[in-house]
C-alpha cells in the first residue's frame, strides 16, 4: 500500500496497515484519524507526536506482543516476523550470549517487573546485551522513559518500512 492508498482507505483499513507497528490500538486510531499526509516525513511526524504521549499503560499493552530479547517471536503474524528480522543478530548458536541475554531478562523482570524492550534492528547481540545490564542500573522513573523511547522507535522504524 502507497502513502497515498493508505490516505484513502477505509479506517478499518487503514488500521490494521499499522497493526504491526506497535500493540497499541489508540495511537493506531489516532494515527488513521489524522489522515491525509502529505508525504512520508508528516507521517513519521505525527507517528512520533502521538508516540510522545505514551505512559506506562501504553508501554505495557505494547510489551504483551514482544517477545524477549533472545527468544523467537512465535506464530505467523506480520509483528512476529518483524520481531524475528530485528533480533536476527542473536545467533542462536551462540550458547554463552543466549544464556547471558536469559539471565539478563530474568533480572530485569525481576528488577522492574516487565520484559526489557530494545530496538533491536540495527544491534549486535552483544550490545544489546550490554544495553540490558546498563539498564538494570537505571531507577524504574528512568527504565519506563527509556523503555519508552526504545518502544517508540522500534514503533517508528516499523511505521517507515511499511511505506517504503
Amino acid at each position: 500500500m502507497t502513502l497515498d492508498e493508505f490516505n484513502q482507505a477505509p479506517v478499518a483499513e487503514a488500521g490494521e496497515k499499522l497493526a504491526h507497528c506497535v500493540a497499541i490500538p489508540d495511537w493506531r486510531d489516532a494515527l488513521v484519524a489524522a489522515r491525509p499526509f502529505s508525504s512520508l516525513a508528516a507521517l513519521l511526524n505525527q507517528g512520533d507526536t502521538l508516540a510522545r504521549q505514551w505512559d506506562e499503560q501504553s508501554l505495557n499493552q505494547a510489551l504483551s506482543a514482544h517477545p524477549r530479547i533472545g527468544e523467537k517471536a512465535q506464530g505467523n503474524s506480520k509483528e512476529a516476523g518483524l520481531s524475528r528480522g530485528e533480533q536476527a543478530s542473536v545467533n542462536a548458536q551462540d550458547r554463552e550470549l543466549k544464556q547471558a541475554l536469559q539471565a539478563g531478562n530474568a533480572a530485569y523482570e525481576q528488577r522492574f517487573g516487565r520484559v526489557f524492550l530494545i530496538r533491536a534492528k540495527g544491534r549486535s547481540g552483544e550490545e544489546m546485551l550490554a544495553e540490558l545490564r546498563r539498564r538494570l542500573t537505571n531507577d524504574p522513573q528512568q527504565e519506563q522513559q527509556e523503555a519508552l523511547d526504545q518502544l517508540r522507535e522500534i514503533t517508528l522504524l516499523r511505521l517507515k518500512e511499511t511505506f517504503v
